[in-house]
């Protein structure tokens, strides 16, 4: 991105909102000694970002028809075959459109990066691959993730194959819809706070938000480090076992992950007994005036004792801390998502991880020229998270428009 030393007007509306009494000679002097402390913002944009070159040739793909996309669901269609033989070799896989895959057009559901191609691969992507599997293309995702709908994506509607008339669920709306339908094998979502779970339940397929860390997060739009998931949706729980051994594990390029934190051999584990596993049923989850219905309560309850007749132990716990789950949760993502939209470009500051500058700023050029176009769930989680970083944190800095 240019940078534009500031002007004299800009430095003396940051020295109020530091406190800094600062004459006019002074800021005058601190004009031109700030641009030269700058310069090296300049330089950094004439330095090239080390890429790896794709290993498994492909094209740009295509901008599915309607025909051929009769639930909304592909954001964009490629056929990219990976290794001749592995673990996932014949298996068909879609990805969460906020996953990068280079050479072909990502939106995250957003006319925020209209536009863009990603010019580097996920590690996941890379991890399929190398399985053997075949990525058939982008799987609709809702706006920048933020809706458990499937209505607010760029690119229109989602629907569920079971019935046209329903939603899918979201934020992995796309990936949900072609899994249950049988477009594709399996497909990897995100999750932040339920974007995998939800869709899968409400299409009638498998899905898993796995441990924090256990699978990669490198090369994926973030809503809040601290809350990024990426994992495995299938229609049978062995793919879903199948793709998780696949994708988890350290790349060495995530912080989210930590020391020790490995794969294993998790389709092993699919021997179909279950004695002596131990469910809990937390008690704060039910019976919640105006969180949960009783037809709903019931069904769950039952469900969860009919694993007693399977040989599991199954006891109601008590975590008072959940009824205030949701509050702890919209601190974190109200202030978390806006900082890492509004100012962060998706990729945040002081990340330790990979960064991926072309992702950073397709997102800056369209924060300023299409953050009006953002649907209204988006701003109803952007305006309030910007009132939250206003009351506690102690300076937002101007920002100029470019």
């Amino acid at each position: 991105m240019k940078f534009q030393p500031p002007t004299i007007d800009e430095l003396a509306e940051i020295a109020a909102a530091l406190g800094f009494a600062v004459s006019g000679s002074e800021l005058a002097s601190l004009a031109a000694l700030t641009a030269g402390l700058l310069e090296s913002h300049r330089r950094l944009d004439q330095l090239d970002e080390p890429k790896s070159p794709a290993k498994y040739p492909r094209d740009g793909g295509w901008r599915p028809a309607p025909s051929e996309n009769p639930l909304g669901a592909w954001f964009w269609r490629t056929e990219i075959k990976g290794a001749p033989s592995g673990a996932l070799n014949g298996k068909t896989v879609a990805l969460k459109d906020n996953i990068c895959l280079a050479g072909v057009p990502m939106s995250n559901g957003s006319g925020l990066l209209e536009g863009y191609v990603a010019d580097v691969d996920a590690t996941v992507v890379t991890r399929v691959l190398e399985a053997g599997g075949t990525i058939l293309g982008k799987a609709v995702c809702e706006n920048l993730c933020l809706s458990s709908g499937s209505h607010t994506s760029a690119s229109g509607i989602v629907r569920n194959p079971h019935d046209p008339a329903r939603s899918p669920g979201g934020s992995s709306s796309g990936c949900a819809a072609l899994v249950a339908s049988g477009a594709v094998d399996m497909a990897i979502g995100g999750d932040q706070a339920g974007s995998i779970h939800i869709p899968s339940s409400w299409s009638g397929i498998y899905g898993l938000k796995p441990t924090y860390g256990l699978v990669p997060y490198t090369g994926i739009c973030a809503e809040d480090h601290t809350l990024d998931h990426t994992g495995p949706m299938a229609r049978t729980v062995a793919d879903l076992a199948t793709l998780l051994e696949v994708i988890a594990g350290p790349d060495g390029l995530d912080p989210r992950q930590r020391a020790g934190l490995d794969r294993q051999a998790y389709s092993r584990a699919l021997s179909g007994d279950v004695k002596g596993l131990r469910l809990a049923i937390v008690k704060e989850g039910f019976g919640w005036e105006g969180m949960s219905e009783r037809e709903v309560d019931e069904a769950v309850t039952e469900a969860a004792h009919a694993f007693e007749r399977l040989g599991c132990r199954v006891a109601t716990i008590s975590i008072p801390w959940h009824r205030d789950g949701i509050n702890v949760w919209s601190a974190i993502c109200l202030e978390g998502a806006t900082a890492m939209i509004v100012d962060g470009n998706a990729m945040g500051t002081g990340w330790r991880g990979r960064h991926i500058a072309s992702l950073a700023e397709a997102f800056a050029r369209g924060r300023d020229s299409h953050a009006a176009d953002l649907p209204p769930n988006v701003k109803l989680i952007l305006m309030p998270g910007a009132i939250s970083i206003a009351n506690f944190t102690a300076i937002i800095m101007p920002r100029r428009k470019t």
